[in-house]
């Protein structure tokens, strides 16, 4: 019996001696991955990163520098096989990161964008609310959300102005009305939705010029909807008054940049 304990102490031993082996391998593979990647070295990076992972896979840090040295390596709008791969194998690595650490800001994040250049932006609404969950005052999920709802609405828009004949700057609302009622059952919920979230952007932020800038878009284009010529111009006055918001707001930071001459006037 004592032979028996003996030799399952000693295993065990052994068994912690590894994995305590392990660790400080991992460790080192994180560091020299975390070298490469400062380098922008991201495929060492990822060959390092991947096996930090296989020797420690409980260990949260390596798989999210992982999944951000591929991430890095994705190119929004280039469509090709590898490129596709990269964003699957960032995904993948993301995901996996919340399973361990659900409330990874990083990696919720970063899902959210890749689906947003992906184009996928049904997914990309449900992970940026994902990240409102988690901090209700992130102003980029906010824009974001503005921007996805312009994104969805502006193809159809143009579409149907077009079919209908009119020109891009020809004033508006719509003549037709079934086409107009059509769109307004259609997107006006969701237009005056994206329009609160970029709102919501400049309650966080008042100097927020791009959101101010989707403001002005979707306020304009909503015109469109308008029943009578006299809503269409107010309409149209109130996205002028921000395309004015946000030139003034441009100006304004611009101004606030330091000035580099190294000349100190006393």
């Amino acid at each position: 019996m004592k032979r028996n304990l003996a030799a399952l102490l000693a295993v065990a031993g052994l068994a912690f001696l590894a994995t305590g082996c392990n660790k400080l391998k991992a460790r080192d593979n994180l560091n020299k991955g975390s070298q490469a990647f400062r380098n922008a070295q991201y495929a060492q990076a990822v060959e390092r990163f991947e096996e930090a992972v296989r020797l420690d896979p409980n260990w949260p840090p390596p798989r999210l520098y992982l999944a951000m040295a591929y991430y890095m390596q994705y190119i929004p709008g280039a469509e090709s096989p590898e490129n596709q791969q990269m964003a699957d194998h960032a995904l993948e690595q993301f995901k996996k990161v919340l399973e361990m650490d659900p409330k990874n800001d990083t990696a919720t994040k970063s899902i959210a964008s890749l689906y947003f250049y992906e184009k996928k932006l049904d997914l990309a609404e449900e992970w940026n609310k994902k990240i409102l969950e988690l901090n209700p005052k992130d102003k980029e999920a906010y824009y974001t959300l503005g921007v996805i709802v312009w994104t969805k609405w502006y193809p159809v828009y143009g579409a149907a102005r077009a079919k209908l004949g009119m020109t891009p700057d020809a004033a508006g609302p719509i003549k037709d009305k079934k086409v107009k009622e059509e769109l307004k059952a259609q997107y006006l919920p969701l237009i005056n939705g994206g329009i609160d979230d970029l709102q919501k952007a400049l309650d966080i932020d008042k100097e927020y010029d791009d959101a101010m800038a989707y403001i002005n878009l979707l306020i304009r284009e909503r015109a469109d909807l308008d029943d009578t010529p006299e809503e269409y111009k107010k309409d149209i006055e109130t996205a002028d008054s921000w395309v004015q918001k946000a030139m003034e707001t441009k100006k304004i930071k611009a101004s606030r940049k330091p000035t580099t001459t190294g000349i100190n006037a006393e």
